[in-house]
């Protein structure tokens, strides 16, 4: 089951071909000939198990054993392959691991995981390699065909932001920055009526594919535009960059919020910025120009254990269960704050939903300990300060033992202005109105890389150009009509030129 859901490998022997492990599916019905077959193969795997030295006598697994070294580094040649291996610990190796791995893997995670010291204990030498992304090579390739630079910088280890470049003819400008992201979420295929990593379209036009909508139709979309403007022989004076980024759908940790505190970013120097947004199921087009601010909040509560037939004082749960009602109850509030305003939108508000529920041990003992897990997404207009201090007094107002922790905590909220006082809102909206496009400003009620691009101080949009369309991002049957995807490209086509011609500003010195 490993080797066929993660990729791995095992070499015997040092010139030996790879073997694959995985599952095996013997036939009800065999001819003599495969009966042999199978045969021969069960006695080539019965010599190996006999063969091979049985495993130290040690078996408990030590994942954290201090003894283990972990050693990093890269293949040498034009293409390094960042890789992690671990030697045998106690005795001279019987076998070769290869580790590789699929979309949700890379070698960080299988020495997280502790299968690297596993492996060493039990006498294997075991490499994990990270294999180069495929959407990495494509944009080379795509650079390549349309004479833009190409840039690759590994913000940690695996995880490469991709920049094509397209120079302009006034360097002394800063330059327009178009963002996108090459994850996605997981998918259930059950629950699909395509291949969700086929982008297969059926007869009315529509594509269904993972990305479809969140964000590889963006992606796509800038680079068909600077294509149609580079065969078109247009130059414009602010350079254009592209950036493909890793990491955004698990917050951008290994991605963006690197990426931008490095020089490679700020040798750039983006003027502005573009980043994904929203489909919208009106004639109108939903542009972000601010985001709401993620909170992780995790509230663990401890009481009195015991039997559970008995009424304790004092419990974890019965403490839990006051900050769960305080909260819910501020939930429903800014709900109908939302609901009775038809002026507000979601992002206008603070939104929480518990996520997690986790305690005890069987069901006739009071657990000593309890939590709950919500997630926050804080307007942008809130006071911080003051709203953690209200999250603190439910707490203290819930007993003694209980507290908070954050798993996620965005403080660095920007708004990008949209009025003609910002010069690339002009331009932006003054090509949506040339192509009728009808525009709806709005508040991000989720989160995206654009909050880390703002808070180093460059101005950004969230826009995806994808109107009379339900929103299905995250969403089983993901799917964008053709129609809708071209015309996207047609606005960018409209867009790029009228945000590399903003004549200069004093920001830009």
């Amino acid at each position: 089951m490993v080797g066929a859901l993660c990729g791995c490998w095992f070499r015997l022997g040092g010139a030996r071909p790879l073997i694959p492990l995985g599952p095996t599916v013997v036939q009800t019905s065999m001819s003599r000939s495969q009966v042999a077959l199978l045969g021969l193969s069960l006695l080539l795997m019965l010599l190996l198990y006999v063969g091979l030295p049985g495993p130290p006598e040690q078996t408990s697994c030590l994942w954290g054993d201090p003894n283990v070294t972990v050693l990093a580094g890269l293949t040498p040649g034009n293409s390094p392959i960042f890789y992690r291996e671990v030697l045998p610990l106690n005795q001279a190796h019987r076998v070769e691991v290869v580790l590789l791995h699929g979309k949700a893997f890379n070698s960080h995670t299988w020495e997280q995981l502790g299968t690297l010291q596993l492996l060493s204990q039990r006498g294997y030498r075991a490499v994990a390699l990270d294999l180069p992304g495929a959407a990495v090579a494509f944009f080379e390739e795509t650079a390549r065909q349309l004479g833009l630079g190409c840039q690759k910088v590994e913000v940690a280890p695996g995880y490469v932001v991709t920049v094509l470049t397209w120079p302009g003819t006034n360097p002394t400008l800063s330059s327009i920055l178009l963002n996108s992201h090459t994850d996605v979420v997981p998918v259930f295929k059950e629950h699909w009526s395509h291949d969700p990593f086929e982008a297969f379209k059926d007869s009315e036009g529509y594509i269904y594919a993972r990305g479809a909508q969140d964000m590889k139709c963006v992606s796509i979309q800038y680079l068909e535009a600077v294509r149609r403007l580079k065969v078109e022989g247009h130059r414009f004076p602010r350079t254009i960059h592209m950036t493909f980024v890793p990491d955004e759908e698990v917050g951008g940790h290994q991605g963006m919020e690197l990426f931008v505190q490095r020089p490679e970013f700020h040798a750039l120097r983006a003027g502005f910025a573009l980043d994904e947004g929203i489909a919208n199921p009106t004639d109108a087009f939903t542009v972000f120009y601010s985001e709401r601010s993620p909170w992780w909040v995790r509230v663990t509560s401890t009481g009195r254990p015991g039997h559970a037939s008995r009424f304790m004082e004092d419990t974890a749960a019965e403490k839990l269960h006051k900050v769960v009602n305080s909260i819910l109850a501020f939930r429903e509030k800014e709900w109908q704050r939302l609901q009775s305003n038809p002026h507000l939108k979601e992002g206008s508000v603070t939104s929480v939903n518990l996520t997690k529920l986790e305690g005890g041990v069987a069901y006739n003992v009071i657990p000593a300990t309890m939590s709950a897990s919500f997630d926050f997404r804080v307007a942008p207009d809130v006071d911080f300060k003051a709203f953690e201090e209200q999250l603190q007094s439910w707490c203290q107002a819930a007993g003694e033992g209980v507290t908070l922790e954050f798993a996620q905590k965005w403080m660095h909220p920007q708004v990008t202005p949209t009025d003609d006082s910002n010069p690339w809102w002009a331009a932006f909206s003054r090509v949506c109105k040339d192509m009728n496009l009808t525009l709806e400003p709005e508040i991000m009620p989720a989160a995206t890389d654009n909050r880390y691009i703002r808070a180093v101080g460059v101005p950004a949009l969230g826009f995806s150009p994808m109107n009379r369309t339900p929103v299905l991002l995250h969403d089983h049957d993901e799917r964008l009509h053709e129609a809708v995807f071209l015309r996207g490209v047609d606005i960018y086509t409209r867009l790029l030129p009228a945000l590399a011609s903003v004549p200069a500003l004093p920001s830009d010195s």
